[in-house]
């Protein structure tokens, strides 16, 4: 079954131009919205699976909507694509609980497979993006402290968000609320983590947390 597309940008021919490739490459684009105020009208109408939300736009600019989008739609992914990379702009979008972030210089074709990846429980973060993220994480800061580089190194950022949830004890329903994230989508960042750390439960997890903080 395709994914069910909602796309925000203030622009008539970005989202013309987006629906196009989107459609082309089997994404049922669902709407369209011009603004923040729209999009979590038609979000919560739609109940799309993946909303495509650009930052700058006048009203409610993306930052301010997305938290509200995601308390509109709770079981979709919001994924940023805009034209800025500043770390601060990123930083507060993932604290928000976007999904991902991807720059509008990414080529289409990695666009559409970036999508297609969050529909399957996987974050997706343009190249440059990612990087500073990950500096941010290996430095300590945002929501990366707590988790010594040598296994920070090894996850995605949402997934050091999710193991630190783990740390303090919460289920999958609860880390999915704090993180305004599917239970779908928390197996699935459990699953990724425990393969990358080399361990078989939550319980062995803790233990390599332990043991790197100790170390």
């Amino acid at each position: 079954m395709a994914s069910r597309i909602l796309i925000v940008d203030d622009h008539p021919l970005t989202r013309e131009a987006l629906s196009s490739l989107l459609g082309a490459h089997g994404f049922d684009v669902v709407g369209c919205a011009s603004d923040g105020a729209q999009a979590i009208v038609e979000a919560a109408r739609l109940r799309p699976d993946v909303i495509l939300l650009d930052l700058s736009m006048p009203g409610l600019d993306g930052l301010t909507a997305l938290p509200r989008l995601r308390e509109a739609a709770p079981e979709c992914e919001v994924v940023v694509l805009t034209a800025s990379g500043t770390e601060e702009n990123l930083l507060q979008a993932i604290r928000a609980g976007a999904a991902g972030y991807l720059l509008k210089t990414e080529p289409p074709e990695k666009i559409a497979a970036f999508l297609d990846g969050v529909a399957n429980g996987e974050a997706a973060l343009s190249g440059s993006v990612a990087r500073r993220l990950l500096d941010q994480v290996r430095a300590g800061n945002g929501r990366g402290s707590g988790v010594p580089n040598a296994i920070a190194g090894a996850l995605s950022a949402r997934e050091v968000e999710v193991l630190l949830l783990l740390d303090e004890h919460l289920g999958t329903d609860e880390i999915a609320k704090r993180l305004f994230i599917s239970e779908h989508t928390v197996r699935s960042h459990v699953k990724s983590l425990l393969r990358k750390l080399g361990v078989s439960s939550r319980r062995d997890a803790l233990e390599s947390l332990a043991v790197a903080r100790a170390a």
